[in-house]
Order: structure tokens, then C-alpha cells, then sequence
């Protein structure tokens, strides 16, 4: 079991607060881990084994609980009367109109709550109507190259240094099941594969009753080869029109907001620097972890800047940040990542291996005149230069970085 330092220490701050704790994020990214980690961390603060009720609905052994009346009745009689009860739900979107249930034990019963979901739709509206005010969400993503590297340290004792490591972790990726089991690389992108059709089937097909199966694939592998780049849903209907196959606008959006609900994919919308307003054309598209490219369409070196951007994207969202492609006059700039009023401008390139490349990285950020931080982030070990108050630094330094703002 990786353990899950960040998360842990989060859930530790809200323990026996009053807000439900829902834990988000693609299957597989480590949501049963922490709440593993949570119950241990309750037996260790002397919380009684009896007053911790864990359900897993995946579990076969649970498929009686996945109604409301039969779930509550099961909570109902593990209920130790005068205790403060924990409960933890795993994989909570099993149970249909399961906020009815949450609902009720909040009335009924003195019960700190903690779930776990595969799908957005959990904060959907009715969610929010049920028991609005009274739940946090904590997305929870896969490894960090900082975890990545704690676990590699300390259970792999590789020896080697961390621009070696993050070769591994940029091929490999961060889902923790290929770190835990240290798959070998072809041997990985079969488990991601196998995560990504179950993601695709359960999360997407099924839920949403799509029919043209096929046809979803086509949409995907169409955003999977397009990251880092802008993209409209009349984009990829023009795309498949040249390929000979229909698709309406309205289509392609329906799919992508179901890939974004199953934690596919995440959307990025542009955001005007000058106008200081969101734009609704042009957006980009981010994986949930890299190795889900590798394994539907294989390892390629033409979309590695891509890739690094992907990486920068998840690391911010680690972080709290809520992110933004900018947009200043004409200029593009890669991310403006905001948190708590501070605000950080990123560049990514693969290399800066001519003047026109460091120009063109460079000079997208130097006319936003203001005393935010400005980096460009590259796999350049040569290029060492600040220019005009915008810093360079290697991809793996600065997903490692303690903090970015000054």
C-alpha cells in the first residue's frame, strides 16, 4: 500500500468535524487507500473497532446494501448507542439516490462521514439540494512525482537520482497499483488499459447508455492525441467529417462532459488576461494520468510536450490551484494557475533548442507586466538562463519545488 502522506494529513483536519468528506477522483487513483489509512489513523487515536463502519460497494459481499432501505437498516444495527460513529463509504455512486441515506444518518444518528466516487455526478445538483452546505470535496489524484519517489526510495532502494526516476514516472505514470506490484512498462499499459475500459464501460457507457460505443472511442482517442493543443467540439466534427464518419457538435460535447464526469478527462478553459473574463471557445483537455495515453495509443515522442504540460496541469492541481490557459492580446500562455488571490504564470516546452524556441517561450509572458512569478518549464538541462525576471527550471525540479509563488 503507497501511502498517501497529503491526503491523510487533509482528512486529519476535518476528523469529527460536521461536513461530509467526499473523496473524487478516476478509478483506481488510491480513494479505498485513504480511507484505509483513515480508519488506521481512527484505531490509532484509540477510536473503538466497533464504531467505524467501512462498506465497499464494489465488494460482492455488499451487493444487498445498494439499496437506500437496506443500507440504512445494515448502518442502523452496527450503530453503538451513545458513540460517536465513523463511517466510510467506498465507491458511494453504487447506491442510486444514495444522498437519501446520507441525509438520514446525519438526522438519526451522531456519525462522521466519509465517502468515496468515481463519477462528478456525486455534487450534481440533487446532491446539492439534499445536503448543501454540508460537504467538502477532496479530489484525489494519482501519485505525485514527489510520492512516486518516496515510494521508489524507500520500498525500490533503486539508487538512481530523480532526473533517471522521472524518465520512469513520465513513462509510467502514477497510477499506484503499477508502482506497488513495479510492473515493467509493457506490463503497465495492460493494467491502465484494463482501468481504462472499466472506466469507459462502468462510468461512461453504462451510466450514460451510450449505443455507438465506437464512436465515444473515436472521440476519446481524438482528445488523447490532442493534448496540450485547443480544441472545439466543431473541431473534432470537422475531423471526423474528413474521415467519413458524422458526428454532431452537440454529440461531442455530451461525450466529453461524460469522459470529464468519470475523471477521464479535465477541462481548461481560456481566460483573458486583458478582458479579465473566461472564454468559451478554445479550451484544452487534460488526461487524468499520462499513462492512459500510452496505453489506448502507445508511447510516442511527438506529443511529449503534451505530456509535460499534463504533468505541470496535475501537479497544480494537486495543489489547490485553479487553472486557466491564458490568452493576452494575441499571445498564448500554457497555464495561469490562481490560488488564495496569488496568481503563477507557466510556459512548457520539451527543449529550448534554438532561439526561436526561446523567443516564442519567453516572449509570451513578458508583456503581462506584473509582479506575479513567471517560469518556463522544459526537460533542458543546458539552458540555465533567466531572462528578464521569467525563470527556467527543469520539469522534474519543479514538480518537486516546495512552493512556486514568491
Amino acid at each position: 500500500m503507497i501511502f498517501r502522506k497529503a491526503y491523510l494529513d487533509l482528512l486529519k483536519k476535518f476528523i469529527g468535524k460536521p461536513q461530509i468528506k467526499i473523496l473524487t477522483g478516476i478509478r483506481r487513483s488510491g480513494k479505498s487507500t485513504v480511507l484505509k489509512m483513515l480508519k488506521e489513523e481512527l484505531l490509532a487515536r484509540g477510536i473503538a473497532e466497533n464504531q467505524i463502519i467501512a462498506i465497499n460497494f464494489e465488494s460482492f459481499l455488499n451487493v444487498d446494501l445498494k439499496s437506500v432501505p437496506q443500507l440504512y437498516l445494515n448502518v442502523k444495527e452496527r450503530v453503538q448507542k451513545d458513540k460517536k460513529m465513523f463511517l466510510l463509504l467506498d465507491e458511494i455512486q453504487e447506491v442510486d439516490e444514495w444522498e437519501k441515506a446520507i441525509n438520514s444518518f446525519l438526522v438519526d444518528f451522531d456519525i462522521d462521514i466519509y465517502i468515496t466516487g468515481s463519477n462528478s455526478h456525486l455534487l450534481s445538483s440533487e446532491l446539492a439540494t439534499f445536503l448543501a452546505g454540508r460537504y467538502i470535496e477532496i479530489p484525489v489524484f494519482t501519485l505525485s512525482f514527489l510520492e512516486f519517489l518516496e515510494f521508489e526510495k524507500v520500498y525500490l532502494q533503486s539508487g538512481k537520482d530523480e532526473r533517471d526516476l522521472f524518465e520512469t514516472y513520465l513513462r509510467k505514470g502514477g497510477f499506484p497499483v503499477i508502482h506497488t506490484f513495479n510492473y515493467e512498462e509493457e506490463s503497465a499499459y495492460k493494467v491502465v488499459s484494463d482501468i481504462y475500459a472499466s472506466v469507459i464501460l462502468r462510468d461512461t457507457v453504462q451510466r450514460h447508455k451510450i449505443r455507438d460505443v465506437e464512436l465515444l472511442q473515436r472521440v476519446v482517442r481524438y482528445a488523447f492525441d490532442n493534448i496540450g493543443a485547443t480544441f472545439s467540439g466543431k473541431n473534432v466534427a470537422d475531423y471526423f467529417k474528413s474521415q467519413q464518419r458524422k458526428i454532431d457538435v452537440n454529440t461531442v460535447y455530451n461525450y466529453l462532459n461524460f469522459l470529464e464526469g468519470a475523471f477521464i478527462l479535465y477541462r481548461v478553459p481560456r481566460f483573458d488576461l486583458k478582458g479579465k473574463e473566461i472564454l468559451k471557445t478554445q479550451e484544452k483537455f487534460y488526461l487524468a494520468d499520462v499513462s492512459l495515453l500510452y496505453a489506448t495509443m502507445g508511447f510516442r515522442d511527438r506529443n511529449i510536450s503534451g505530456v509535460l504540460e499534463n504533468l505541470v496541469f496535475l501537479e497544480l492541481k494537486r495543489r489547490g490551484y485553479e487553472v486557466f490557459i491564458g490568452k493576452f492580446y494575441q499571445r498564448e500562455i500554457d497555464f495561469v494557475a490562481e490560488r488564495k488571490g496569488k496568481r503563477i504564470y507557466i510556459q512548457v516546452a520539451y527543449k529550448l533548442e534554438s532561439e526561436e524556441t526561446i523567443d516564442r517561450e519567453f516572449s509570451a509572458m513578458l508583456p503581462i507586466d506584473d509582479h506575479y512569478p513567471k517560469y518556463v518549464i522544459t526537460m533542458d538541462d543546458f539552458f540555465k538562463d533567466t531572462i528578464k525576471g521569467i525563470k527556467h527550471m527543469y520539469i522534474s525540479d519543479f514538480l518537486l519545488a516546495a512552493q512556486w509563488e514568491q
